[in-house]
């Protein structure tokens, strides 16, 4: 079965974009193989807002011949031919991905639909690029609330010349919500708003 990999660049104060939503401060370091990462995946899982950020900056041309599933309750599908959207159950549909034959499923973004996968235990692997700035504020990797989800460091690699340390982690338990009565989230927020960003 397919692994859904959550893969983000972290300040290392904990934030994955700035206050404003900002990735500015993030950058490609030379010693990186960014073409070998993206081979492992064939699949982008997405959020509504992190999606429209995307086609702002060209779309689907940053990642060629990748399929990209957007999860969102208000796009069109015929307004976006080039996606697909996943407006139903969220577990079902990360499930059905998981279940096909292919490479693995890139987790892009974060925020809300981080923690809805989290929480029903979808997530299978972590991994962050901890760029070596304090923000100060803005986006952490893991919206509150959420429930405590134990990590197993499955490997590490330094890079000296930027200082960028990229840290793999497997989630060790399925970090499904049990206690006090709460329901796993779905991913789509209290107010019935698209995962973000």
């Amino acid at each position: 079965m397919r692994r859904l990999r959550y893969s983000v660049g972290m300040s290392l104060d904990g934030y994955i974009a700035g206050p404003k939503g900002e990735a500015d401060w993030l950058f490609m370091d030379p010693e990186i193989d960014f073409g070998a990462m993206l081979a492992q995946y064939d699949t982008l899982l997405m959020g509504r807002k992190t999606y429209e950020a995307a086609a702002e900056m060209g779309g689907g041309g940053m990642f060629p011949g990748m399929k990209v599933v957007v999860v969102s309750r208000t796009l069109k599908p015929k307004a976006h031919p080039k996606v697909a959207i996943v407006s139903g159950d969220l577990k079902e549909a990360v499930e059905a991905l998981k279940a096909q034959p292919g490479r693995d499923i890139w987790l892009f973004g974060g925020g809300e639909l981080f923690r809805g996968c989290l929480a029903q235990g979808l997530v299978d692997d972590v991994e962050v690029g901890l760029i070596p700035i304090l923000l100060g504020g803005g986006i952490p990797l893991l919206l509150p609330p959420a429930d405590r989800a134990p990590l197993r460091l499955s490997s590490h690699r330094v890079y000296g010349k930027t200082g960028t340390v990229m840290l793999r982690y497997e989630v060790a338990v399925p970090a499904v919500r049990k206690s006090r009565g709460r329901k796993p989230s779905s991913g789509r927020g209290a107010r019935s708003r698209d995962p973000q960003p």
